[in-house]
């Protein structure tokens, strides 16, 4: 089966109030997961283990599982609103597929004590809303990272073009007023970065290879009239402005450790 097979047969798999939502996701999961697979050229998922850095209740640990992985780990403090709304419940099927799951902050606890190295370590749209620096966790990380591993940090992109064009008219805030006021404990975006703090980030941890790529999925998502409009107009600009990283709303760091 294709990753996005296998991704569709796991959402439906979900709590029923989760489905949809999962199911809306394929495509981002399977982008994630291909990303990992496809930084090793010359090794096969079945010789290769994962470590994923606040993946939450998402498929991309299951996806990696059904990818044949050799071992796959998700570490979260599994403390959003999501947790708080529908439970742990959906954890129950990360351990059916053999996820491998560790609840704490990682910017408090770090992953030195985890048994065993890593051929690679991931992100996905997690380091904003830490509201610690990730400095000495990243470089505990390099520790844990097998030679030629890899580490991919996906993140929002703070100067995407939509940005640059709503700004300037007052439209730009990274959270609701809300998501921040309402809220006891404030998990919104404290930080969003652009290429400059991914390279950055890159050299202070001393990774090589470098790529930075960037992808559209905020604007693909469709649901209300207004995200409707948005969506149909990511998928015209998508094709153009995905060759300049930098106007994109999305942002992947992808290094290599050498040594």
């Amino acid at each position: 089966m294709t990753v996005k097979k296998n991704l569709i047969e796991i959402a439906n798999k979900y709590p029923k109030e989760l489905i949809h939502g999962q199911l809306s996701d394929v495509d981002r999961i399977s982008f994630h997961i291909n990303l990992a697979i496809n930084s090793f050229k010359n090794r096969i998922p079945p010789d290769l283990e994962i470590c994923d850095l606040g993946g939450g209740l998402g498929m991309f640990s299951i996806g990696c599982v059904a990818s044949k992985f050799k071992r796959t780990l998700l570490i979260d403090d599994f403390n959003d609103p999501i947790n708080h709304n529908v439970g742990n419940k959906p954890l129950d099927l990360h351990r059916q597929y053999g996820v491998e799951i560790y609840s704490r902050d990682v910017i408090e606890k770090g992953i030195g004590d985890l048994e065993g190295n890593f051929d690679i370590i991931t992100s996905f749209d997690s380091m904003e809303h830490w509201h610690n620096s990730p400095k000495n966790l990243f470089h505990e990380m390099m520790t844990k990272l097998n030679k030629n591993g890899t580490f991919i940090l996906g993140v929002p992109n703070c100067v995407n073009l939509r940005k640059r064009i709503t700004v300037p008219f007052g439209y730009g805030k990274w959270s609701s007023m809300e998501l921040w006021y309402e809220e006891e404990k404030f998990r919104g975006h404290v930080r969003e970065p652009d290429i400059a703090d991914l390279l950055y980030i890159a050299k202070d941890i001393g990774l090589s290879d470098l790529k930075i790529i960037g992808r559209n999925w905020l604007g693909l998502r469709g649901g209300s009239t207004q995200s409707i409009i948005v969506e149909a107009l990511t998928k015209i600009i998508d094709p153009l402005i995905t060759r300049i990283p930098s106007l994109c709303s999305n942002l992947y760091l992808v290094g290599k450790k050498k040594y």
